[in-house]
């Protein structure tokens, strides 16, 4: 009888929980706390891209307008070419990326290949020691090799960081697909190569599409790599961003980080729209 109205009776912790929920006030507090956090960084970036004067102790700008607008859109300004040169190095990279991930992708999402999983965790060796060490010993190989400097450098190290979300998300991608079909192609007499264009490589487009923006996007927001390797004569928006605000002009490196922090954005709602369940469930198999 004593053990019944144990399990009948609240427990103390019990109580406290459903004191805690039923708190509104606590409920709300919480809630700003959290938005604050989020969104707080973001708010103090919009502010500091229209602030023409903010100094000490005031706690907003004492003048506003869209100075540093017009000076960054300049087409003679650094920041227009530190755009074109960082989406030139994203473009070349995603397409080094592709000529690999895509066959190796392909090759890996068959799970007879021998050694499959040696091969998929390579790619991962770039992630497994810190990004400093590697890129300095990369830059002293450039070096040696005459591609410090150049786009080309630039390029590599970006596609070698890259190719680790490709490579993975293809796998996924690949893998996704029905076998069946591909089998029926064959059986009607298509030859492989055919089956792979126009059966498999379709039904894996919206895979690749998302590894396309993962890699687009890393390289776009890469900076210790671009810093050992391209700089001074690479000069790309995040490496722009850190001279601007080293040098004390925080209207200029908040304008450039949100020119970095929009196509991340919209390209999330777009992989949001291509990564399918059933391919984000084949992730690492």
């Amino acid at each position: 009888m004593k053990a019944l109205n144990l399990a009948s009776s609240p427990s103390w912790w019990v109580r406290g929980r459903r004191k805690v929920n039923a708190s509104p006030v606590l409920q709300t507090l919480l809630l700003l706390f959290m938005l604050l956090a989020m969104f707080g960084p973001l708010l103090n970036l919009l502010i500091w891209t229209v602030a023409e004067s903010w100094y000490f102790p005031h706690s907003l700008p004492s003048q506003w307008g869209l100075k540093y607008w017009y000076q960054v859109f300049n087409p003679y300004s650094d920041v227009s070419s530190s755009l074109l040169t960082s989406i030139l190095i994203a473009l070349l990279s995603v397409g080094v990326c592709l000529l690999i991930s895509v066959p190796a992708g392909y090759a890996l999402s068959r799970r007879k290949m021998p050694l499959r999983v040696l091969f998929m965790l390579l790619f991962l060796l770039p992630q497994a020691f810190p990004n400093l060490t590697v890129y300095m010993n990369i830059a002293r190989l450039f070096y040696q090799w005459g591609l410090n400097g150049t786009i080309a450098g630039v390029v590599l190290v970006h596609s070698v960081h890259g190719l680790m979300y490709s490579v993975w998300i293809c796998v996924a991608a690949f893998s996704a697909i029905d076998p069946l079909l591909a089998r029926a192609s064959r059986n009607l007499g298509a030859g492989p190569v055919y089956t792979f264009w126009h059966i498999v490589l379709p039904q894996a487009a919206p895979g690749i599409v998302a590894a396309c923006i993962f890699v687009f996007l890393e390289s776009l927001d890469e900076f210790t790599g671009t810093f050992f390797v391209g700089a001074p004569d690479i000069t790309t928006l995040p490496l722009l961003l850190y001279n601007a605000s080293m040098s004390g002009n925080y209207q200029v490196s908040s304008i450039t980080a949100l020119i970095l922090l929009v196509p991340s954005l919209l390209f999330m709602v777009v992989i949001h729209k291509f990564m399918r369940p059933e391919m984000m469930a084949k992730l690492g198999k």
